[in-house]
């Protein structure tokens, strides 16, 4: 063959691998609200960017009549490119080919992929949509499974690993967007379980939609394996965007400085008014934090689930910083078991990626009852407890209103000597509130005492 022909040779290869599994798979793709895997690829990342790697890679399984069916990429694309000029590896599950299902072939794509991220220092973003393992592999298709969990567990809190589910994720795929950092799902379209509905009848003779076992509503409200929830593919994109932007490329380097014309020394009138002397009185804390976080710019994390805890991100004076929050709004800002989880999740993930810590407490102490006891509110308030203890980046406190009992060192006032705490004067730091010191400790320990109406 000549040059031109081996050129030619060459572009009409590449067309085809393009094409996916053709174009009747990918109008029923756009059938139901989903954009193919390059779609998505080229609207994540910025214009011209993207490099692919392995765009010709075929199975090699020849069992149960698949040999006959190749499709160049094998239901995988995966490469390089940049967000807002920054470095990123990518790879993106392809529905439209075997149901985007993950083979030998494929399992070495996402491995490379990731790999790579590794050495060059520089996140990985997986864009997932598909059927779960290919069968017709049989065992080479589950250890491929148990690859790409080992590569995220040793490159945890390495370089950053975000999941998008972005159609479904069931059986053992469902393990590698819970071990990444940060997990994105779109309404209605997107759905994540280990066992399926039919599964579930078969067993236990309960009746389940896809949507209610495993949906994006399910994930971000109750369960807390979903950090955002999106409208659609669109939003979902525009917010992975919006998160590399808070994020440093890997745990050597720091977040990168934004350009803001908030001054750093604006004073923030509003907040003498924000917070009510009574200290029964609800408020919003999302309120505070957007006037004091750089141009009101605040991205929460797992906003739908324990509500009464905020996380997210935030900058002041152009520099990334990771916020935790307690709600008044919601359960008068008690730590319960969800609360604790998340916050501790979010805050090691920030100490892991040199990201500084502010805390805005306002804390009744935890959450009593039997429901918490038994669900081991004492393990799980520890992890918040641990994860500030062992957290080395900077660290602030700011106690907005109350801090009682227990909750009152959790929430980083006095376990870490790198603690800076401010307090406004407001603040009251007791062993308890008001009724519990009078119930539980004045009238058991001084039996027989008239208690003073002041002291209850």
């Amino acid at each position: 063959m000549t040059i031109e022909e081996k050129l030619l040779d060459l572009k009409l290869r590449r067309d085809k691998a393009r094409e996916g599994g053709g174009e009747k798979r990918i109008e029923k793709q756009h059938a139901k609200g989903k954009y193919t895997a390059r779609e998505r690829i080229d609207k994540l990342l910025d214009p011209g960017s993207f490099e692919e790697f392995d765009m010709f890679v075929e199975h090699e399984c020849e069992d149960f009549g698949i040999g006959e069916t190749h499709f160049p990429g094998d239901g995988v694309v995966t490469g390089y490119g940049t967000i807002d000029g920054r470095k990123i590896f990518i790879f993106s599950h392809d529905f439209t080919v075997f149901g985007g299902s993950l083979s030998k072939t494929f399992a070495r794509k996402v491995l490379k992929v990731m790999d790579m991220a590794a050495k060059v220092g520089a996140p990985v973003i997986g864009l997932n949509d598909s059927g779960g393992a290919r069968i017709q592999e049989g065992i080479e298709s589950l250890a491929g499974y148990g690859d790409i969990f080992m590569k995220n567990v040793m490159y945890s809190g390495v370089v950053p690993q975000i999941s998008a589910i972005m159609g479904p994720c069931a059986g053992g795929a469902v393990y590698s967007p819970a071990i990444t950092d940060f997990v994105l799902m779109v309404r209605d379209t997107s759905y994540m379980f280990v066992t399926g509905p039919k599964v579930v009848k078969t067993v236990t003779n309960e009746d389940v939609t896809t949507e209610e076992l495993g949906g994006a509503s399910v994930h971000n409200t109750k369960s807390g394996i979903s950090h955002f929830s999106c409208d659609n593919e669109d939003e979902l994109l525009e917010t992975i965007r919006e998160l590399i932007g808070f994020i440093p490329q890997n745990n050597m380097e720091l977040s990168p400085k934004m350009p803001t014309n908030d001054p750093i020394e604006r004073e923030c009138f509003m907040l003498n008014g924000l917070i009510p002397d009574n200290p029964n009185k609800p408020y919003d804390v999302l309120d505070l934090i957007r006037e004091i976080v750089d141009d009101g710019n605040f991205l929460e994390v797992q906003r739908l689930w324990a509500t009464n805890i905020v996380v997210g991100f935030g900058r002041f004076g152009g520099r990334s910083v990771g916020i935790i929050a307690n709600q008044p709004r919601y359960l008068a800002g008690v730590l319960d078991i969800n609360a604790s989880t998340k916050g501790a999740r979010f805050i090691r993930f920030c100490d892991a990626f040199n990201i500084p810590l502010v805390t805005l407490e306002d804390v009744p102490g935890f959450l009593p009852g039997t429901v918490q006891e038994h669900g081991g509110i004492i393990r799980h308030g520890a992890k918040l407890l641990f994860a500030y203890a062992e957290a080395t980046v900077p660290k602030i406190t700011v106690i907005l209103r109350k801090a009682y009992g227990g909750a009152y060192d959790v929430m980083s006032s006095r376990i870490s000597p790198a603690i800076s705490i401010t307090r406004s004067p407001r603040r009251k730091s007791p062993l308890w509130g008001r009724k519990a010191r009078s119930g539980s400790y004045l009238e058991k320990r001084l039996p027989g005492r008239k208690i003073p109406a002041r002291g209850r």
